[in-house]
């Protein structure tokens, strides 16, 4: 009787184990999105707009820094009083703005040094 109670168990267990298995690779299949399919030049060109869309912040006007998502008017004024910058990280290191807007806005930003 032992025995057979123990083989129950051990079926059930496995049974369970499959389900479980199948309905996670359920949910991971159903959860990716279906890539859509964009041909390479439309990828790179995408890629080369966004370097063109970049703020410098050495040589930007108060307006071109203000139309950065999350610069305002003080924050503009503080960058503008900050130049030089030798990279876009100094506006967090040197306290120009807060941590959270530098996360917000360090994809928007580059500091060109002069030549």
């Amino acid at each position: 009787m032992n025995r057979n109670r123990l083989l129950s168990r051990l079926t059930g267990i496995i049974c369970a184990l499959i389900m479980a298995s199948s309905l996670s690779f359920a949910q991971t299949s159903a959860a990716k999105p279906k890539a859509t399919k964009e041909p390479a030049a439309a990828k790179t060109a995408g890629a080369v707009s966004a370097k063109h869309d970049l703020v410098d912040l050495n040589s930007a006007t108060k307006e071109q820094l203000m139309t950065i998502p999350g610069i305002g008017d003080a924050f503009a004024d503080e960058i503008i009083a900050g130049r030089p910058y030798k990279s876009k990280a100094e506006l967090k290191t040197r306290k120009m703005v807060p941590a959270a807007t530098y996360a917000k806005i360090a994809g928007h930003v580059i500091a060109k040094q002069a030549k």
